[in-house]
C-alpha cells in the first residue's frame, strides 16, 4: 500500500510539474509572440527572382539593386518620392566651366562597414575601377552612362581628383546634362576599396558600403541576411535590426506568406488580388506612381526579325486592350513609345499600331511569310513591376500571333541565364522591361536602344544610324525643350523601325503589413529600407 501511494505521489509530482513547466513555455512564446508584435525588429522582403550580383556596378536589373541599396550608398540620391536630387554622401556640390565641373564636399567622419574611411580617395578608387574597365557586359551602366572607358574615344569622364580628404572633382569632356541623376544610380554605389582588394573578383558577394545594413550571408535561390550598422552615420536610423530579402518565385506563394505572417512586404502582387489584400485589415496596399514599360524585344539580327514588315505584323497582332484587362486588373495602361507618358519628351502624337489582323497578315505576305514563320517567345522566370505574371502574357502573345499564323514555342531560364543570353542576341523575341531610374528619356532610350549598348543593355541588338546620332546629340545640349525635340523624332523612327512591341505601362503595387511605416514607394522602384518600421 505504502508502495502504490509513493507511486501515486510521484505520479502526480510529475503531470503538476508538466503542466507547470507547459503553462511556463506558454506564456514565453505568448510574451515572445506579444513583443514581436509590439516592436518586430526585423523585416522580411519577398521577391520573385534572386539577385544576379550584390555589386550594383556589374548589375543591371533591379533585384540586384534593390539588396545594394541597404548596403551601399552613392554621392546623390534621389528626394522621396520624386525624381529630384538631393544630398547623400556627398553634403553639397558645385557645378564650374559650363557644365563640365563638378565640385563634391563628402560627409565627414562616415565609415564603411569594415571600419575603414569613406573619404574622397575612395571615390576616386571607384570611378578608377570603372574608368578602366574593359568590357561593357562588365560594368554596362558605367558604359552606358560615360560611353565607354577610359581610352575610348566617346569616354565622357576625364578625370576624378581627391582636391582634399573631403573633396572630390569630376571633369567631364562634355557637357552631360545628366550627370547628377547618373551619380543617384544604384550602379555608382560608393564601395570598400579595402574589401574590393581583399575580395577581388568575389566582391559581388561579399559586398560592404556605407549603408544603413551589413552583409550577413546570402543562399542563393533562397534568401539575403542584411543586418544592422551599428556604427550608420544617419543619427536614429535604421530603425531595424535586420533585413531579409527572401526568393519565392510564386506569386500565389508569396502572397500566401504575407498573409500568413511569414513576410512583412511583397512585390509582385497579381492585380487580381488587390482588391482582396485591401479588404484585409492586416494588410496594405503601396502604389508607385507609373516609371515603366513593359515590352516584347524583337532580336533585329535574327531571322525573319531583320525585316521591319515582320516587326511591325507583330505589332497589329496585339490587342493590348484585351491582354490589359485579363492579366494587369486596370494597373496598367497600353504602351505605343519605349518610353512612359510621365517622362519629358514623349511624343503624344504618335499614332499607335492599332489591333488589326488582317493588316498583320498583309505585312506577313509582303515580307514574304504568307504562311508564317516559326519562333521562339522568351518569358521571365520572374514577377517584375511592369510585368507581375510573365507566362500569362507570353501565354497571350502566342495566341495573339498564332492568329496570323506565326507559331511561337514559348522558352523560359533561370534568371541570370536569362538576362545574359537575351543580351547575347541569343532569343527571338523576349518578355523584358525597364524601370525609369532617374526619369529621364536618356534612361531609357539610350540605354536600351543605343548602339554603343548592344552586348549589354540592348538586347534588341537595334541599330539605327540617325537614332544614334540624334541620342549622341541630345546627352550634349541643356536646353530642355531642344532635348525634348530629339526624343520626339527618336520615337518617331523607333515606331516605324519596331525593333519592340511595346506592351504596358504599369502602376506597380507592393502589398505589406498593415503596421509597417516608414517605406517610399518611389516611382524609380527602389527598396530603401533605412527608415522602414512597425507601429
Amino acid at each position: 500500500m505504502k508502495t502504490n501511494r509513493l507511486l501515486f505521489m510521484l505520479l502526480g509530482a510529475f503531470l503538476l510539474s508538466m503542466a507547470l513547466v507547459g503553462c511556463s513555455k506558454s506564456g514565453q512564446d505568448d510574451q515572445v509572440d506579444s513583443t514581436a508584435k509590439a516592436g518586430k525588429k526585423s523585416f522580411v522582403f519577398a521577391r520573385g527572382g534572386d539577385s544576379v550580383s550584390l555589386d550594383p556596378s556589374e548589375v543591371t536589373d533591379s533585384e540586384s539593386e534593390n539588396v545594394s541599396q541597404s548596403i551601399l550608398e552613392t554621392l546623390v540620391t534621389f528626394d522621396e518620392g520624386k525624381t529630384t536630387i538631393a544630398p547623400l554622401l556627398a553634403t553639397e556640390w558645385e557645378e564650374a566651366d559650363n557644365g563640365l565641373t563638378y565640385t563634391f564636399k563628402l560627409r565627414e567622419g562616415v565609415k564603411f562597414q569594415d571600419g575603414t574611411d569613406f573619404n574622397a580617395e575612395a571615390v576616386v578608387y571607384n570611378f578608377e575601377r570603372w574608368m578602366n574597365g574593359k568590357d561593357a557586359a562588365k560594368f554596362p551602366v558605367y558604359a552606358s552612362a560615360f560611353r565607354g572607358f577610359k581610352g575610348d574615344e566617346t569616354h565622357n569622364l576625364q578625370a576624378v581628383e581627391a582636391v582634399d580628404a573631403n573633396t572630390v572633382k569630376f571633369t567631364l569632356k562634355h557637357v552631360m546634362p545628366t550627370f547628377l541623376k547618373t551619380l543617384a544610380l544604384t550602379p555608382f554605389s560608393i564601395s570598400s576599396p579595402a574589401a574590393i582588394d581583399k575580395y577581388g573578383e568575389d566582391y559581388s558577394g561579399h559586398p560592404v558600403g556605407t549603408g544603413p545594413f551589413a552583409f550577413e550571408e546570402w543562399k542563393r535561390n533562397d534568401r539575403i541576411v542584411l543586418n544592422k550598422n551599428k556604427e550608420y552615420w544617419l543619427e536614429g536610423y535604421p530603425k531595424l535590426d535586420q533585413v531579409i530579402f527572401r526568393t519565392i518565385g510564386d506569386n500565389t506563394a508569396r502572397l500566401n506568406a504575407l498573409m500568413s505572417g511569414e513576410i512583412d512586404m511583397m512585390d509582385g502582387v497579381d492585380p487580381g488580388n488587390i482588391q482582396q489584400i485591401e479588404a484585409d485589415k492586416n494588410l496594405q496596399i503601396l502604389s508607385r506612381p507609373s516609371l515603366n514599360i513593359g515590352y516584347l524585344g524583337l532580336t533585329v539580327t535574327r531571322k525573319p526579325f531583320d525585316n521591319k514588315l515582320v516587326r511591325q505584323a507583330l505589332n497589329y497582332a496585339i490587342d493590348k486592350d484585351e491582354m490589359i484587362k485579363a492579366f494587369f486588373g486596370g494597373q496598367a495602361v497600353a504602351a505605343k513609345n519605349p518610353i512612359p507618358p510621365a517622362v519629358e519628351g514623349y511624343n503624344d502624337d504618335v499614332d499607335a499600331y492599332p489591333y488589326d489582323v488582317k493588316k498583320a497578315k498583309e505585312l506577313l505576305a509582303e515580307a514574304g511569310y504568307p504562311n508564317g514563320f516559326s519562333m521562339e517567345l522568351w518569358a521571365m522566370p520572374v514577377s517584375r513591376p511592369y510585368m507581375p505574371d510573365a507566362n500569362k502574357v507570353s501565354v497571350f502573345l502566342q495566341s495573339s500571333f498564332a492568329k496570323i499564323g506565326v507559331k511561337a514555342k514559348i522558352v523560359t531560364y533561370e534568371w541570370a541565364t536569362y538576362l545574359e543570353k537575351t543580351k547575347a542576341g541569343e532569343a527571338d523575341s523576349f518578355l523584358l522591361g525597364w524601370t525609369g531610374a532617374n526619369g529621364d528619356a536618356d534612361d531609357f532610350i539610350y540605354s536600351l536602344w543605343h548602339k554603343d549598348n548592344i552586348g549589354s543593355l540592348n538586347s534588341t541588338q537595334y541599330s539605327n544610324d540617325e537614332v544614334n546620332e540624334l541620342l549622341t546629340e541630345a546627352r550634349s545640349v541643356t536646353d530642355e525643350g531642344k532635348r525634348n525635340e530629339l526624343y520626339q523624332q527618336v520615337q518617331e523612327i523607333m515606331h516605324d523601325d519596331a525593333p519592340i512591341i511595346p506592351l504596358v505601362h504599369t502602376t506597380p503595387v507592393l502589398a505589406a503589413r498593415g503596421d509597417l511605416i516608414g517605406f517610399d514607394p518611389h516611382p524609380t522602384g527602389r527598396v530603401i529600407t533605412t527608415k522602414i518600421d512597425f507601429k
